[in-house]
């Protein structure tokens, strides 16, 4: 298997880290909404299941926007907030094209399904979205091979592998639904957005424009200005 290596022209360069640095900022504000959120429900003595998903009942659709946006205590709340400063942050990075597409349909999608089928209960919190970047980054890894991407499915199995056990009905008071809507929407946008976001491969002095013998003095291929391009 040849593993695409990156031009590290790109990877290494001023503008790489600034992408790294904004990724983590957004990443941080989307966090900092949640804890907005539950602060200001606490304060106000909100009961946060006015703004769950209750399936198959219209008062219950105000969830499919609101619910990841909500959390039942400070350990709910803060058992999502790390994942999602990570994942946020590799997803932007690594995907940034790619997240356009996943974090509308993760955030949007997984809520649709559980109110379609889920279990006749109050479900809220952002785990879905836990769950549904896991996925992505995790099968984007198996499929792209790009050390980079590599590299970011690896770091995911084995810091959140353990989430698998969520998408199994095995603890009380947790929604396993979205657990598993929002890991298979992330499984099969992996899948669909492959081609997206391949960075430009590392050109080594022998190459030329075709891959053959490079010429003395010939110019290098430049790098395209926007790596989500196919």
């Amino acid at each position: 298997m040849q593993i695409h290596v990156p031009d590290p022209a790109y990877t290494d360069s001023e503008r790489a880290r600034g992408h790294f640095r904004l990724a983590a900022r957004i990443a941080l504000g989307f966090v900092a909404v949640l804890w907005f959120v539950f602060l200001l429900s606490w304060a106000l003595d909100l009961d946060p299941e006015v703004s769950g998903i209750r399936p198959r009942e219209w008062s219950g659709l105000v969830g499919v926007a609101f619910a990841p946006l909500v959390h039942a205590s400070f350990a709910h709340l803060l058992a999502n907030s790390l994942p999602l400063l990570v994942l946020g942050t590799a997803m932007l990075f690594l995907y940034p094209v790619s997240t356009l597409r996943v974090f509308p349909a993760v955030y949007f999608g997984t809520n649709l399904v559980v109110w379609l089928v889920g279990r006749q209960s109050v479900h809220f919190g952002a785990s879905g979205l836990v769950y549904g970047f896991v996925a992505f980054v995790f099968v984007a890894g198996l499929l792209r091979r790009d050390r980079r991407a590599i590299a970011a499915s690896l770091a995911v199995s084995f810091m959140y592998g353990s989430l698998a056990w969520g998408v199994l009905p095995v603890q009380s008071g947790v929604s396993w639904e979205t657990h598993l809507a929002g890991a298979l929407i992330g499984v099969v946008l992996a899948i669909a957005l492959r081609h997206r976001d391949v960075l430009p491969p590392k050109r080594y002095a022998w190459e030329g424009h075709d891959g053959g013998p490079e010429e003395d003095g010939a110019p290098s291929r430049p790098m395209p200005d926007d790596p989500g391009r196919p």
